[in-house]
């Protein structure tokens, strides 16, 4: 599969968009058309993102895949239907040469982040790659998962801010994090919109979140010299089978790229 932008020309803002967990094919292909048409319209790079399986999910019982295979062929029939680059997670070395062959980019969890393996065998692979940082990292900590993926020849790795670990059922986003990753890493930064507000480790087995703030994340992300942002979406957020207390109804995202492209705008 050919990577369908060059991402290393493009001066556009990327938007990385899509439900948290892949559930079907008329949800994805609903939701990569908005972000396409939002991404069009204001300027942004898309890029459709869905997790064709969950590998960390809090409970045992929790909502993890509708079938690997499955939700690897939606993400490549959303490539194919509607040219958009797209994204998925990959959990061990072992998934990689597999999941290369339906998406065209990876990503990196925050809590694989340190994992060396994987971040090497992502580099190996030719695809781009996003590596969320993890909570329990420092900024300037992020250069060294830059150097592992540059260290066999891994071209423009991406890294991803996602809130810093504060007490157990809390986050925090630093004002100063997002222009300390990109001096200590030299990579574009993305601000992950959704799981930076998250409310984890409940004792119910869930995790929450204050979709309503994902606006104001994503202002100040372009304020604060983000290149990209990473929001989840859906059009029911209640019937996500994953994540359905974080994610931003599809129907809002729309005014959340106008409000913060007109930062981005002002400063370019």
């Amino acid at each position: 599969m050919q990577d369908t932008s060059e991402l290393n020309q493009s001066h556009k803002p990327l938007l990385i968009a899509g439900p948290c967990l892949i559930d079907n094919l008329q949800t994805s292909m609903q939701i990569a058309e908005e972000v396409k048409r939002i991404s069009q319209k204001y300027g942004l790079d898309p890029i459709f993102k869905g997790s064709y399986k969950k590998a960390n999910r809090t409970s045992i019982t929790s909502f993890s895949t509708i079938g690997e295979t499955n939700a690897l062929s939606i993400l490549k029939e959303v490539h194919e239907k509607t040219g958009m680059n797209v994204i998925t997670d990959v959990h061990e070395t072992i998934d990689i040469p597999v999941v290369s062959k339906y998406v065209t980019h990876l990503q990196i969890p925050a809590f694989l982040s340190r994992q060396t393996e994987l971040i090497l065998a992502c580099a190996r692979s030719g695809k781009p790659t996003l590596i969320k940082k993890g909570q329990f990292l420092s900024p300037e900590a992020c250069r060294f998962l830059a150097d592992k993926f540059r260290s066999v020849s891994g071209q423009d790795p991406m890294l991803c801010e996602r809130g810093v670990s504060f007490g157990y059922n809390d986050l925090i986003v630093d004002a100063t994090c997002i222009p300390r990753m990109k001096t200590a890493s030299n990579c574009r930064i993305i601000m992950d919109c959704t799981h930076s507000l998250q409310k984890p480790n409940r004792s119910n087995g869930t995790s929450g979140g204050n979709p309503e703030l994902i606006g104001t994340l994503a202002k100040f992300a372009f304020a604060t010299g983000a290149d990209g942002l990473f929001i989840e979406v859906h059009p029911q957020p209640h019937e996500s089978p994953s994540d359905s207390e974080s994610i931003l109804e599809l129907e809002k995202l729309e005014s959340v790229i106008a409000e913060s492209m007109k930062i981005w705008n002002a400063l370019k």
